[in-house]
């Protein structure tokens, strides 16, 4: 994905975890959304080191996924996760989104088949 984000040609919807009330005295742990936007993925699949070959034996998939730069995607942190809305597929996050090599996308780490 060098160079640019090429054809933004998924919906992608970001959402965090925040505590919320059950209304019986306990807090618990949800997904909030906060906002979707266009973007693209290429799947990791070779060079790759140590725990992404071990993930592929457990199931686990590497995706990396490329959004343009904006104040909301800056909010982005390693404990979101992010929704493909064409398939419904989720990814938990894991690295806080960098620069890309033009600097108007931003670049993220994603990990499917883990617990939410």
């Amino acid at each position: 994905m060098a160079g640019g984000a090429g054809k933004l040609d998924q919906r992608l919807s970001f959402y965090r975890r925040v505590d919320v009330d059950d209304r019986h005295g306990n807090t618990v742990a949800d997904w909030q959304f906060q906002f979707s936007q266009a973007g693209n993925h290429q799947w990791i699949l070779r060079g790759a080191g140590e725990s992404v070959m071990a993930g592929r034996l457990t199931g686990h998939k590497y995706v990396t996924f490329m959004i343009r730069k904006s104040e909301q995607a800056k909010q982005i942190a390693s404990d979101w996760r992010v929704v493909n809305e064409r398939d419904g597929q989720e990814f938990a996050i894991r690295e806080v989104p960098r620069l890309s090599d033009n600097r108007s996308y931003l670049e993220f780490l994603c990990e499917s088949g883990v617990a939410a």
